[in-house]
């Protein structure tokens, strides 16, 4: 009976929606002067939830510890999600009664003409993935993490925080102390989170990175049988084999290599799309895809090593304390910090004038993408700059893309998804960290590392950290140069009237801009096909007429030298 999805509606009077397509197991009632119906689709029974909890979905189906809730007090309707932003919740109002599902396309049913919103798009472009509370579609929104949405009748809501990431006034300096109270709080999540296993044998995906070799070695730890898989993106891509084997060989672990082949990419990628439910334009959803789907024919149960960047400041946070440091000494000669931050997405922004017809650049001239980012950037709640940073991280990068996908990928081939570094308490532990424990001179992650280097290879433990090598830029001008004629084809774009129907030849020729070179070529590329195959595939639009005025329709070796003859 897991995973599954709801879908369920909360109003004054009985709808009737539910079609045959949707049935699954269905639980309905009528509390106060309130009618509600639940339909929990891809199950035949539901285990049992807390009092007044009329929907709930755990990521890793411990029905005790919801990750979303959908709970009725008296006359009230209360929508709510964990901090960690694991499972995704949406919600519309039409007319007398409020909608909420866990997934996006099942509310697009109940939108008479639904529309692509253009915050959403715009944020969308900005940072990969649609910023809470919005969704790619208007009149549909999302919960944000850490949030609870209250109805005291069928009118606006009332917005919540039900938890905040704030800096503790705790201050942990000790690195001896630090390094022994680690090493317990990382036991204790792996404790808990298998404490429901017995002898079947968990997944876990493992990159040969510091986080999943640590959650490995936690499994091993803890006595469970563990499977590790690792992909294979061949000559062009960043190996990660080479690492991830000698984690297992040290662990003593089968491993199994996953063929990340761009034949294999492109015939996951429209089931990666509608797997993902919204548009997520990074380049790793489509291989962990591929991983989820082999993983899924031996176990039931996948672990990541998700949220160990989030806990113990990894990623961009050298050149952000640059940024602070010198905007606070030079308050009139740098960019904003927040600015400064935008860029560490490598998005769009900054060039929404080369990107986006007339129309929609009109729309996006009242949007400030830097509104998106105030909250999780509050200096109340976090004075110094490493844990705001790492408060960013968790609300942002963690919460509303890395988590949600990760969970809406390995639901749908039917896996609970766990990480170890998802566990309150030590998150909460990690901001009473010294921040030269978290970032101990040029040294990511120091106190994360001096906890686990007796527990893995050294050269695994303090290697330079480098993202997961997908080369999508090889793929987009070699592979897929003739796809990406079809995908972001100019006559389908100039229709549609969002995005210059010239602007795939823009970035590969590098006219959009200076900063989209190399790796930024195929990221954006990437971006923008991501976002029109969810349009297609999950929204539902119908494509328009196709051009054959581009230069992917010529081979690649072919247009290049056409290029250099121009010249």
């Amino acid at each position: 009976m897991f995973p599954y999805n709801f879908i369920g509606y909360w109003g004054e009077e009985k709808q009737d929606f539910f079609s045959q397509r949707r049935r699954g197991t269905e639980r309905g009632g009528k509390e106060g002067k309130f009618v509600w119906n639940v339909v929990y689709i891809g199950c035949e029974s539901v285990a049992s939830l807390p009092e007044d909890t009329i929907a709930g979905i755990s990521a890793a189906g411990v029905f005790d510890n919801l990750d979303v809730w959908v709970r009725l007090e008296e006359d009230r309707l209360i929508l709510g999600r964990e901090p960690f932003g694991k499972v995704s919740l949406f919600w519309t109002q039409q007319g007398g009664v409020i909608w909420f599902a866990s997934q996006l396309q099942l509310l697009l049913e109940v939108i008479e003409k639904p529309e692509v919103s253009i915050s959403g798009l715009y944020g969308y472009g900005c940072f990969s993935y649609v910023p809470n509370p919005l969704t790619p579609v208007n009149e549909i929104f999302a919960i944000s993490a850490g949030t609870e949405v209250v109805w005291e009748d069928v009118g606006s809501p009332q917005f919540r925080n039900i938890y905040q990431w704030c800096e503790s006034k705790e201050d942990i300096q000790d690195e001896n102390t630090a390094v022994s109270q680690l090493q317990v709080l990382l036991k204790n999540s792996a404790e808990k989170q298998v404490a429901d296993l017995e002898d079947e044998p968990v997944g876990v995906f493992l990159s040969g990175g510091l986080d999943s070799s640590v959650v490995a070695a936690l499994l091993v730890e803890a006595g469970v049988k563990v499977r590790a898989y690792t992909l294979d993106f061949g000559k062009f891509g960043i190996s990660e084999y080479p690492y991830a084997e000698k984690v297992a060989e040290f662990l003593n672990i089968p491993l199994v290599k996953v063929d990340a082949s761009p034949k294999n990419i492109k015939n996951a990628l429209v089931p990666t799309i509608k797997a993902l439910d919204l548009p997520f334009g990074d380049g790793v959803t489509v291989p962990l895809y591929l991983l989820n789907q082999v993983a899924s024919q031996e176990t039931q149960v996948i672990f990541n090593g998700e949220g160990g960047d989030q806990l113990f400041a990894g990623w961009t946070n050298k050149p952000l304390i640059a940024a602070g440091i010198y905007q606070g000494e030079h308050p009139n000669k740098a960019e904003g910090f927040i600015q400064q931050y935008l860029r560490t997405f490598h998005r769009f922004w900054g060039y929404e004038g080369r990107v986006y017809q007339p129309d929609v650049y009109a729309q996006i001239q009242g949007l400030n993408a830097q509104k998106w980012l105030l909250d999780a950037l509050d200096i109340h709640f976090c004075p110094s700059l490493l844990h705001r940073l790492r408060r960013a991280s968790l609300m942002l990068k963690g919460a509303q893309n890395i988590h949600p996908r990760a969970t809406a990928l390995g639901f749908a081939h039917g896996l609970g998804v766990r990480s170890l570094f998802c566990d309150l308490i030590l998150a909460e532990w990690t901001f009473q960290l010294s921040g030269e424990l978290c970032l101990h001179g040029a040294c990511e992650k120091y106190i994360l590392k001096r906890a686990v280097e007796n527990w893995l290879p050294p050269e695994i433990v303090w290697r330079q950290k480098r993202g997961m090598g997908v080369p999508l830029t090889s793929w987009c001008l070699n592979d897929f140069w003739h796809d990406i004629g079809n995908w972001l084809n100019p006559g389908i774009l100039k229709a549609e009237n969002i995005f210059y129907p010239d602007i795939a030849s823009q970035i590969v020729t590098g006219q959009l801009g200076g900063a989209t070179q190399g790796r930024r070529v195929g990221e954006s590329l990437w971006l923008l096909v991501m976002w029109q195959l969810w349009r297609n595939h999950v929204f539902g639009e119908k494509l328009g007429t196709k051009s054959w005025n581009h230069p992917f329709i010529l081979p690649n070796w072919l247009w290049k030298k056409y290029k250099q003859f121009q010249i």
